[in-house]
């Protein structure tokens, strides 16, 4: 007994009891002792415990990629101001320098260009004038300098922005010795992931390279110094070359001197309906086509569509056919030019027919200019949009038959000057409207007094901008509706 007793808990008993003589209160003090002493290791486990779950958690934490930390930096309830430097202060402390290689067409590119001039100044950062996308299904070669006037672009946001052609030839050593820290920030982030994750990065690395700069920012909670600077990098910096500038002066100068134009943004062209998987209005053969050549685009992620259920849920560019009704049943006068600002419709005139007979004056670029003011600009699909986006400024009226860049960046630029008209066509209803029509079920006066009382609120007049918190793609766009830079609604 006295040997099975000599070690208890680990503890030897005889210091514990003082000897073999077991009297009861001795048992109790040695019971007590070995309770305290679990106890002790007990607390002794849980500690070491925690502790190693905190530094594995840590560890976790520090390499979960950008895209999964991006969602505690997508709250609007913690925002970063950032600091007031301007002039020979800015120029004196820079952190680092930041390379951008813009992606999408002129109209998403001028968007991420707008964010990367924000978040660059948030960051106290140099902006090395950003790489045009010539990579794109469009293929156009320009750079920044072919499309905007980049000294001007320079000079008006020198005051909050450093902005060089070229990095300088110390930094560009040092990218050509080592490896150039290349990344695609995540998307509708707000100020805090650039000031807590991506700076600290630049200021290790010197220069960093962002992959991608369309949507980086949120639409919502942003400090307003940033959103104004996103709108004065969109609205008076971004100024086109002047070739650009001269021949969408004239194309606007010829319209006015007939009167009054519509800027119809026609989006049923080739590459938007295979994109979007939308076939209202083709043929077999051209529904293999479309859908082939969706296919072939390995950056079209989305193969399989059913057009017929995604027209209905108002997620179709509306056809030529449908786009001629629902002007006309506006009151669009038939007198009125409509100027097409659009590449080349899937189907040729053919299928512009019904648009034609309901409004004869229907021209574009190409019909109004001779053939060689446009040839500097052939082969040069951005080049074309920007002119098709300075007509789309100065029309009377600007109507987009879908949801894309063009859209909703020339719609905001116009609440921007103004809030001059933009009708934006209520796809959904639409769709539904002119299938009664056609069906007999409502008469032309039912069907045009139901579509002006659903557009009475859509005509680009001063609004808030929709909020839904979590799901930045599916609330208003900042560029279209640009509310802090806005005068304020009443």
């Amino acid at each position: 007994m006295e040997h099975n007793l000599k070690y208890f808990g680990g503890i030897k008993v005889d210091k514990l009891i003082g000897g073999s003589n077991f009297k009861g209160e001795r048992l109790t003090s040695l019971i007590i002792a070995q309770s305290r002493l679990c106890r002790l290791k007990l607390f002794a486990f849980t500690a070491t415990t925690t502790l190693l779950l905190i530094c594995v958690c840590a560890v976790q934490l520090s390499t979960l990629s950008d895209v999964t930390r991006v969602l505690m930096f997508r709250s609007n309830s913690q925002t970063i101001t950032p600091p007031q430097i301007t002039g020979t202060e800015r120029n004196s402390e820079n952190n680092g320098y930041l390379m951008v290689s813009s992606n999408g067409g002129l109209n998403q590119m001028r968007a991420g260009i707008c964010d990367m001039v924000a978040i660059a100044s948030f960051m106290n950062v140099t902006l090395i004038v950003p790489e045009l996308d010539n990579t794109s299904f469009w293929n156009d070669r320009s750079r920044f300098e072919d499309i905007f006037d980049v000294d001007y672009f320079i000079a008006s946001l020198r005051d909050e922005v450093r902005i060089l052609k070229a990095l300088p030839d110390k930094q560009k050593r040092r990218v050509e010795i080592a490896t150039l820290y290349s990344m695609a920030p995540v998307s509708w982030a707000n100020m805090k992931y650039y000031y807590e994750l991506i700076l600290p990065r630049i200021k290790k690395n010197e220069v960093l390279h962002f992959t991608q700069a369309d949507t980086r920012l949120a639409n919502n909670g942003i400090p307003k110094e940033v959103q104004k600077l996103r709108c004065k990098a969109n609205y008076r910096a971004l100024r086109f070359t002047p070739p650009i500038e001269e021949l969408g002066k004239k194309i606007v100068r010829i319209l006015r001197e007939k009167g009054p134009f519509l800027v119809l943004h026609l989006r049923y062209e080739m590459d938007m309906l295979a994109f979007s998987g939308c076939t209202e209005g083709c043929n077999a053969k051209e529904i293999e086509e479309l859908t082939n050549m969706r296919f072939a685009c390995p950056w079209w992620k989305q193969k399989i569509i059913d057009s017929v259920k995604k027209r209905r849920v108002g997620a179709c560019p509306l056809t030529p056919e449908e786009t001629a009704l629902a002007l006309r049943a506006l009151d669009i006068d038939p007198g009125t030019q409509v100027y097409i600002a659009a590449g080349d419709i899937y189907g040729g005139e053919r299928r512009m027919v019904p648009l034609r007979l309901a409004f004869p004056h229907t021209v574009k670029k190409e019909t109004l200019l001779e053939s060689s003011d446009l040839e500097p600009f052939r082969n040069h699909s951005n080049r074309m949009a920007a002119l098709d986006y300075m007509v789309s400024l100065e029309s009377d009226i600007f109507v987009p038959t879908y949801k894309g860049n063009m859209a909703r960046i020339v719609e905001g630029h116009r609440r921007y000057l103004g809030f001059r008209t933009t009708i934006r066509l209520h796809r959904k209803l639409l769709v539904e409207l002119i299938r009664q029509y056609k069906n007999g079920s409502l008469s032309w006066n039912e069907f045009s007094q139901a579509v002006k009382t659903r557009h009475a609120n859509r005509m680009g007049s001063p609004a808030p901008r929709l909020e839904i918190p979590g799901k930045p793609k599916e609330e208003e766009y900042f560029y279209s509706n640009p509310q802090e830079c806005l005068p304020q609604i009443v």
